[in-house]
């Protein structure tokens, strides 16, 4: 664990399509002072920036990604690059964003983690703040659940059961640190099925997912990218990524364990807001 915080050393720009918009999105990533947290700005509302913090208290929606919300100012799918932040343990940043939602990229946290490494990441002159998580506290529906235990570190367990032979049933139980992202789960695509996409165009979701950016599954049940998965877990992989950027907008990094059984989105936002909500549920300490 970091006893100091920290940030970028310099500016990271990038520059994609929205998954479900399927608009063009520019996005800077800036380094912050100490103390402000990590925080987004809609750009091109009016004359001023709209201020979105990655904190639970703004989550808005989250079917098929999370959503940060402010009356009528959104930013969408955010959590692969909050994972990428979490991962390498980057406290104070400024995102600003051209549209209401994050370019999709590689549909993973790649070019996030690889763009950290190359600008550089430099420590601040203040005490880190952590979630030490003191009991265990659950949410779940008929399908899944998400909870979080008591835990000396930062773990998480994910399992995922679909019904296609093409992901069946997965499980993977991961220590966060940067270098095991980067390597193991940085690059862990988002995932989907051309049966489902007529109801998702017709919802105005997935318009921007492609074969450069999704793992896509055929009516067969067979995967349509001609690569194939990076892994063959690579599906449980992504669902961890997931939750790595869902469990960071508790606002500072948690020492406990997360675990879910077909969670997504949903369960891991109301997970993140059950512990919030009940203080004899952590401790907040500094090192």
């Amino acid at each position: 664990m970091k006893k100091y915080q920290s940030t970028l050393k310099n500016a990271v720009t990038f520059e994609g399509y929205g998954v479900h918009s399927g608009n063009v999105s520019v996005v800077r990533i800036y380094p912050a002072d100490v103390d402000d947290g990590v925080i987004f700005k809609r750009c091109g509302i009016g004359k001023s920036e709209q201020i979105l913090r990655a904190h639970a208290l703004q989550i808005g929606e989250t079917e098929l990604s999370t959503t940060l919300r402010s009356g009528d100012v959104r930013v969408e799918t955010i959590e692969h690059v909050m994972a990428a932040i979490a991962a390498y343990s980057l406290d104070n940043l400024v995102i600003k964003v051209s549209s209401s939602e994050m370019p999709i990229l590689d549909g993973a946290s790649w070019q996030y983690c690889q763009a950290f490494e190359q600008v550089g990441i430099v420590q601040q002159p203040a005490l880190r703040s952590y979630f030490i998580i003191k009991k265990s506290v659950r949410v779940e529906t008929e399908s899944g659940f998400a909870e979080f235990l008591p835990f000396d570190g930062c773990c998480f367990d994910v399992m995922i059961d679909f019904s296609s032979p093409a992901i069946g049933k997965q499980q993977l139980n991961f220590d966060l640190s940067s270098q095991g992202f980067l390597n193991d789960l940085s690059r862990a695509r988002t995932f989907g099925f051309v049966k489902d996409v007529e109801k998702l165009w017709a919802s105005g979701k997935g318009l921007g997912a492609s074969l450069e950016n999704s793992l896509i599954i055929g009516f067969d049940n067979q995967i349509i990218n001609p690569e194939g998965t990076y892994f063959d877990d690579e599906f449980v992989r992504h669902k961890m990524l997931d939750a790595v950027g869902d469990t960071s907008l508790l606002g500072a990094p948690f020492i406990g364990l997360f675990r879910s059984y077909c969670s997504g989105h949903a369960l891991n936002s109301q997970l993140v807001k059950a512990v919030l909500a009940d203080e004899s549920c952590y401790e907040k300490i500094t090192l």
